[in-house]
């Protein structure tokens, strides 16, 4: 049951997760894989969960795959904008 209900709040959590704006969505996306995924000593949880739910976590998880490769190369470009500036006024 405790297994169960990790799995319940780690897809809870990966739906308020996925409401946020893009910069609390990457910190809290990193915070979620360490919590969830990056666990090691925890057996993989989206086994005890419902098959609906399962389907929901999978496209979540990939929906936010995909915004994090956005996301980096946006702050990529961010950066290299930054270092154009600099060099400009230096």
């Amino acid at each position: 049951m405790e297994r169960r209900n990790r799995a319940v709040e780690a897809l809870k959590r990966l739906k308020y997760i996925d409401s946020l704006d893009d910069e609390q969505r990457a910190l809290l996306l990193e915070e979620w894989v360490n919590k969830y995924i990056n666990d090691l000593e925890q057996k993989p949880f989206y086994t005890d969960l419902t098959y609906p739910q399962a389907v929901e976590l999978s496209e979540l998880y990939h929906k936010n795959i995909s915004f994090l490769k956005k996301h980096t190369v946006y702050i990529k470009e961010s950066m290299d904008s930054l270092k154009k500036e600099r060099k400009f006024f230096n």
